[in-house]
């Protein structure tokens, strides 16, 4: 059941209880001993003096008329006690008191401490209570047969045990008093903290990333806090490319399509030509390639945001590919005046998926084909280098600046430029599908040299392979 007042009267309410619970264990711990002390203190001295009388008794000479009353008197203000000589009757025991130091005190007869004694013939010891007062008494037994017994008030002890109490009590009553205040306003305080995160959580919870998550505490609230801070930081990062990739998607969506409406409408004129209606169905067809291009791309990038990208584990030899790559981008290097090469080694072979391998190979020629100027040489080489293979692909164009080369693998970056195309998924999706296949796509560029390089792990060259290389 949630408590009225939330965390601030938790804290304080256990707080107080902690307090509490201290004062109240010492107040049962260090009272009853006290008084336990004090008694049996004052019944130790008594037993001391009781001996000491009963020993004197047996020396003196008690024959003379009131001597036996004297010897009790002066005995009474040595032990400052109470001295009673009880003559034994018995058995049943019975006393019949025949000195005694105080007797306007009132008579005492039958004392439970003197019986006890009378039974057992040794020493007896305890507490008493006459007329609703509390006395120590020790009993002794006498060589005469009879019992000496040592009675003395013990209001005063108890009386410093009842003010122990009652400054243990009001100790108890300013501690918890100060405890609520310092606890309630220590809970105040790490309430405010809390509803500020709690604050903070929702503006988050809300898509609103703009207002940073501040606790200067260096405690367990304040680490809270830096880890919502560090959430809000990525959540605004992942929200501003979610916006980016909408924007970016629904541009890249609309420009085809809007394209393909336009040259819709021109070829459906009657008056237009074959030449020219043959060159309309030309960029309408090249248009739809660009939209199925693009919708696979992002396919697979939603494949692989959701993990549900599926990569196979076969050897693979880098050379096929690149050979592959080459007659396939054959017409469009062609087409846009590049020469492209193969270099290949026969020995690289990578633990990969070969259509992963083949789509990242054609996103790293597509992109040195589409961003060189024409006459640029495009060079593809298959290498190996222990347990690594790298797929590379090498052109002489003027290179990356710098500022690009941080941001190319982006998703929809594409450098400024004249020679700037595509939709800007290729190497974003190139890097990501490597990276399934526990390989890396790398950038090198300089002015004249550019390579992008895939780097995957090496299988073992079959048999066949290295009996062909010898």
């Amino acid at each position: 059941m949630k408590l009225p007042g939330g965390i601030r009267t938790t804290i304080a309410i256990a707080l107080i209880a902690v307090v509490g619970g201290a004062l109240g264990g010492a107040y049962l711990m260090v009272v009853p001993s006290l008084e336990r002390r004090l008694v049996e203190n004052r019944l130790d001295e008594l037993r001391r003096e009781a001996l000491a009388t009963a020993y004197l008794y047996a020396r003196a000479d008690l024959s003379e008329p009131f001597a036996l009353d004297s010897f009790v008197l002066g005995e009474a203000d040595i032990a400052d006690a109470r001295t009673v000589v009880f003559q034994v009757f018995g058995p049943p025991h019975s006393l019949r008191p025949i000195a005694d130091s105080s007797p306007r005190a009132g008579l005492i007869s039958n004392d439970t401490v003197a019986l006890e004694t009378a039974r057992t013939s040794t020493v007896s010891r305890g507490l008493v209570e006459r007329r609703g007062r509390p006395f120590a008494e020790v009993a002794v037994p006498l060589f005469s047969g009879d019992i000496l017994l040592l009675s003395t008030p013990i209001e005063d002890q108890l009386a410093t045990v009842r003010v122990v109490k009652r400054r243990l009590l009001y100790a108890t009553g300013v501690a918890l008093a100060i405890a609520a205040i310092l606890g309630g306003s220590a809970a105040s305080l790490h309430a405010r903290r809390i509803r500020r995160l709690e604050r903070a959580a929702n503006r988050i919870a809300q898509g609103e990333f703009d207002e940073p998550v501040v606790d200067l505490g260096g405690d367990e609230l304040g680490e809270l806090a830096a880890a919502f801070e560090r959430m809000r930081v990525q959540l605004a990062q992942l929200d501003t490319a979610r916006k980016e990739f909408v924007a970016n998607a629904s541009h890249e969506l609309r420009t085809p399509l809007f394209s393909l409406a336009g040259f819709l409408e021109l070829i459906a004129d009657e008056d237009l030509d074959e030449e020219t209606r043959a060159g309309f169905l030309a960029t309408t067809r090249e248009q739809v390639e660009r939209l199925t291009k693009l919708s696979a791309d992002l396919l697979d990038l939603s494949r692989m945001d959701a993990g549900r990208l599926r990569v196979e584990r076969e050897d693979v030899s880098l050379a096929d590919i690149a050979r592959v790559l080459a007659d396939e981008l054959a017409p469009l290097a062609e087409a846009t005046g590049h020469p492209v090469t193969v270099e290949a080694d026969s020995g690289a072979w990578a633990v990969a998926d070969e259509e992963r391998v083949l789509q990242i190979g054609r996103a790293l020629i597509s992109n040195a084909l589409s961003h060189t100027p024409s006459g640029t040489e495009i060079v593809v080489k298959a290498t190996r280098a222990g347990s690594r293979v790298a797929l590379a692909v090498h052109d002489d164009g003027p290179g990356i600046l710098p500022e690009h080369a941080e941001r190319i693998f982006d998703r929809f970056y594409r450098a400024d430029g004249a020679q700037a195309s595509g939709s800007g998924l290729g190497l974003a999706i190139a890097r990501e599908l490597a990276a399934h296949m526990e390989g890396t796509v790398e950038l090198s560029s300089m002015a004249g040299r550019t390579t992008f390089t895939l780097s995957l792990p090496a299988a073992t060259v079959p048999a066949a392979e290295l009996l062909v290389s010898t």
